[in-house]
């Protein structure tokens, strides 16, 4: 039977926890010493899986995170449209994250887990990384500051996995809004160069995702073999903090929102958009939903077109209010089960870190892999850890792409709810965007 990559990763999953159970509770490592060289065979499949991912999450980030703000800042045309859309993505995007933060921390769903945890923790260097962000954390607040500023991002680039990440996501930032100033031909070299890089690496993840359900075996039979039952309870819950608060942002967050900007009903307006959820839901995929999304803003939303497709656009890769809340529950959760205490600066990292990544994550399914990869290693917990949450992904992904495909018609909605008629009848959107198009 051909089975999906997505159920190939779950059968991976399952039969790696029933393999791990039976060797924990039937062949204890203690007992049988010649299981370690087992274990080692599987620790180096899912080192190589691991290696490949972390080999392109530099240069991925860097032009997808280029890219997403050129086309924002091509849109300055667009004038207050434009400023609308970014004001509301960064926004929305934050109050994401600042809920995923607080809920992790409030309910705790990797805490409880209490085996040995050194054997997952061996090749991910976790001292010398928890020495990195202790020597972040000990700055004072003028040099942190500053810090944000790369003056080599070859070198920031080079150190992207020792706490130089973010220098280099600022670098990319001003880099593309810069880059919408001087470079008007979407034809360009450079910007032929910076798709043409994006693409190759996410062909690179493709596949490394190959090896995923070997890897993904490899990863949660060592972790069952060394920890037991436990911490399956925990993922569970992790599931369940993921769910919840991706529900809470959608019929609280957006739901306040659409009311008091959008000047509509919400609850009538997610009913219109059931189709459009439908769609992201089964697809995972922000990209592939564009289509649905804007046939539904245009037929049954009845927003401006132009306006539509200006953020809808934009937003399929430039608005991940789902992906950003995930990266954020699930960075802090694995700290959790590592016994890792992120501190207050710790957290406040992840929270600018994931707001940023909301720009620069592919909106294609499994798109914010590379970005918790190296959230996880810039504060110090094991990128083995990543495993632990591959299994339910699929599903949570299919849950956080609804959210990410939903804040882009509800800002489509506040935009326009935010321009007066005078605004909207003048305005020669389409003009303009041939214009910048041009």
């Amino acid at each position: 039977m051909n089975l999906k990559q997505h159920h190939k990763i779950l059968l991976g999953f399952v039969l790696g926890i029933i393999a791990g159970l039976i060797c924990y509770y039937t062949f204890p490592i203690a007992q049988y010493p010649s299981f370690k060289f087992i274990t080692q065979v599987l620790t180096l499949i899912a080192g190589i899986f691991l290696r490949m991912i972390f080999m392109v999450v530099v240069p991925l980030l860097v032009s997808a995170l280029i890219l997403g703000v050129y086309e924002l800042g091509r849109g300055r045309g667009l004038g207050k449209v434009a400023k609308l859309s970014m004001m509301y993505t960064l926004g929305l995007s934050a109050i994401a994250v600042l809920l995923a933060i607080f809920m992790t921390n409030l309910f705790q769903p990797g805490a409880g887990v209490s085996a040995d945890l050194s054997a997952l923790a061996k090749n991910a260097s976790v001292i010398k990384i928890q020495a990195n962000t202790a020597a972040v954390t000990d700055k004072v607040w003028v040099q942190y500051i500053l810090d944000l500023f790369t003056q080599n991002p070859v070198d920031s680039a080079a150190r992207a996995f020792n706490g130089e990440i973010i220098s280099l996501m600022v670098f990319s930032l001003i880099f593309g809004y810069a880059m919408s100033y001087t470079v008007t031909d979407l034809n360009h070299p450079i910007i032929q160069g910076l798709n043409a890089v994006f693409e190759t690496s996410l062909k690179v993840i493709g596949f490394a995702m190959k090896l995923a359900p070997y890897a993904i075996f490899s990863l949660i039979f060592n972790t069952v073999y060394a920890l037991g039952a436990g911490f399956l309870e925990n993922v569970l819950y992790f599931a369940l903090v993921v769910i919840g608060c991706i529900v809470f942002h959608q019929l609280v967050v957006y739901a306040l929102f659409l009311k008091l900007f959008g000047k509509v009903n919400p609850y009538q307006f997610f009913l219109k958009c059931r189709d459009v959820y439908l769609y992201a839901f089964s697809t995972a995929s922000s990209n592939a939903t564009l289509p649905v999304a804007l046939e539904t803003a245009d037929k049954v939303l009845h927003l401006p077109p132009k306006i539509a497709r200006f953020v809808l656009t934009i937003g399929a890769s430039a608005n991940q209010n789902g992906s950003a809340l995930f990266e954020g529950i699930t960075v802090l959760f694995l700290a959790q089960v590592f016994g890792i205490d992120l501190t207050l600066q710790n957290q406040i990292f992840v929270v600018l870190m994931a707001i940023l990544a909301g720009v620069g994550t592919a909106g294609v399914p499994g798109g914010t892999l590379p970005i918790i990869a190296i959230l996880l290693t810039s504060v110090g917990v094991p990128a083995e850890g990543i495993g632990l949450i591959l299994g339910v992904d699929r599903f949570l992904d299919m849950c956080r792409t609804v959210l990410n495909v939903s804040g882009d018609l509800v800002i489509t909605q506040l935009v326009t709810a935010s321009l007066s008629e005078n605004e909207l009848s003048n305005m020669e959107i389409a003009d303009e965007i041939e214009t910048s198009e041009a």
